[in-house]
């Protein structure tokens, strides 16, 4: 699965958010740091927010 992540640079270094995943968002102070991170917050909130077998999700764009 590939998701796009939209990186953000701020005085003290980076954050990064994920728009197709709700609340998904991660900071660093460099690029490496916020690369494991996002991997990170990705797998975590799958991990959380998956749907069970049979379970009915509705996405409003």
């Amino acid at each position: 699965m590939k998701f796009d992540v939209v990186v953000h640079r701020e005085n003290t270094g980076y954050w990064a958010e994920v728009p197709a995943l709700k609340g998904c968002f991660t900071q660093a102070e460099t690029m490496e740091e916020l690369q494991e991170n996002i991997k990170e917050a990705i797998t975590a909130w799958l991990s959380v927010d998956l749907p069970t077998d049979g379970e009915v999700i509705s996405i409003a764009l």
